[in-house]
């Protein structure tokens, strides 16, 4: 994987967290698959956290944008306010 920026590193892992940002979503934005988010997860976090995020997506449906529902619709976090994104 090549170097990303510290920042860029933060954002990804802020919209992992997010129940409604897809891995699609920050595929789009960033060019990182789900399996490559998962390797930086894993790189970037405490092994206990990466646990926890990982029980945490496993079969979420709206981590995957053909799986979630028609009624979720496009989040915007409060640190997007003025990203055009």
């Amino acid at each position: 994987m090549q170097q990303i920026d510290q920042a860029i590193v933060d954002r990804i892992i802020q919209m992992a967290w997010e129940d409604r940002t897809s891995f699609d979503a920050i595929q789009r934005q960033f060019g990182l698959d789900e399996s490559a988010v998962i390797r930086l997860m894993r790189s970037a976090m405490k092994a206990s956290s990466f646990r926890m995020w990982r029980a945490r997506v496993s079969g979420r449906k709206t981590k995957h944008q053909a799986l979630r529902g028609a009624e979720v619709m496009r989040f915007k976090s409060s640190d997007q306010k003025n990203r055009d994104f």
